[in-house]
């Protein structure tokens, strides 16, 4: 005696479509042979469940099993029994172990076009005050003659007929029904007739374009900048990717740069590092910047002027100008300046340089020891 399908779903006779679906797949899921090791009372009960489901879904089989009960399907009362369909596991096969089985069918949407990168250089100069700049490379574009359909003006894409539309095919291995892409549309779901002579059926052609770019005061080496929408043209009409600039800075003759600042040396005469003084600094602004010298400073001291570095990135303020002395012994003398030298050797007491004095002194004491 055969079970009740109302039984083998677990739900009462007057249960909606919905409920029945809901135990279906709760149970489907459960009894999948993939899913118990292939047991076979497992096995059986799944085919039960989807026997029972093919009927209880179907509005005019469930009327005539209301009715009539397994009779009505056997001869001379409506023709052979309900057969599973498994077409309609595509989504729980989906759940349990991914799109390999199907998924969603339907056909496959046109796929975005690629990002594209493009490396450009620009000096210290041009990162400081930012500038308008305009490159030039091959990308692919959206053809003009058929507007990113593919086909020749004058005719229109038509539905595929392997798949009916659907973009996909499906094949029967045992239990399973698989669904792979269609290979006469790929996936599409329409097939062209006539393909466009411009762009031979793709949508979409290698064109070189002109394009502005604006480059932002305090870019550094990096620094990416997207244009929306100005990478490869998708095909068949398919939306464009993004371009992304990569930003190189130069190397400068005289500045080097860290985050917002920059840095520069500069030698002085060791007159003006024993008194003091000043000395400028000419700027990447166009302002020369004075920076004091203590008396007395010493090689490889580094003086800072305030907001006189790099501007920052998409922000407020300036980062700061450091300068590295470098005390310069002269080596072309004149011989009145080297009488004047040797007149104040003769004076030194040792004060004068102690860091000098106090090395040696250090020095000989170690080495009587």
């Amino acid at each position: 005696m055969e079970a009740d399908y109302y039984e083998v779903l677990g739900v009462s006779r007057d249960a909606d479509d919905r409920t029945i679906k809901s135990a279906y797949r709760r149970l489907a899921m459960e009894f999948h042979p993939d899913r118990n090791n292939g047991c076979k009372d497992n096995e059986a009960k799944f085919k039960s469940i989807s026997v029972a489901y093919d009927c209880l879904k179907d509005p005019q089989k469930r009327a005539a099993y209301d009715r009539y009960g397994h009779a009505a399907f056997q001869q001379g009362m409506g023709g052979g029994g309900p057969q599973a369909d498994f077409g309609d596991l595509g989504d729980i096969f989906e759940t349990i172990f991914g799109s390999a089985f199907g998924g969603a069918a339907g056909r496959s949407r046109p796929r975005r076009g690629a990002d594209l990168r493009y490396d450009l250089e620009v000096t210290l100069e041009d990162a400081f005050h930012g500038k308008n700049t305009e490159i030039k490379m091959e990308v692919s574009v959206t053809c003009e003659p058929c507007q990113g359909s593919g086909a020749t003006p004058g005719t229109a894409r038509r539905g595929c007929e392997l798949c009916a539309g659907r973009g996909k095919v499906r094949a029967h291995q045992g239990l399973f029904v698989i669904e792979r892409p269609c290979p006469n549309c790929h996936g599409s779901g329409e097939v062209i007739e006539s393909p466009c002579r411009e762009c031979r059926g793709e949508g979409r052609v290698d064109k070189v374009q002109a394009l502005s770019v604006d480059v932002p005061p305090g870019v550094d080496n990096g620094t990416r900048i997207r244009l929306s929408g100005k990478g490869e043209a998708g095909p068949m009409g398919a939306p464009p990717g993004d371009l992304y600039i990569f930003v190189h800075v130069k190397g400068h003759p005289v500045f080097e740069r860290e985050g917002t600042a920059l840095f520069t040396r500069a030698p002085i005469s060791f007159s003006t590092a024993a008194l003091g003084g000043t000395i400028d600094i000419p700027g990447l602004d166009g302002e020369i910047h004075s920076i004091e010298i203590p008396a007395g400073i010493q090689s490889a001291r580094q003086l800072r002027k305030r907001g006189a570095g790099m501007p920052v990135l998409q922000g407020r303020g300036r980062g700061d100008l450091v300068v590295e002395i470098q005390v310069e012994t002269p080596t072309k003398l004149s011989a009145r300046q080297k009488e004047l030298l040797r007149e104040f050797q003769e004076t030194e007491t040792g004060e004068e340089c102690p860091e000098s004095a106090g090395f040696f002194a250090k020095l000989k004491s170690a080495l009587k020891g």
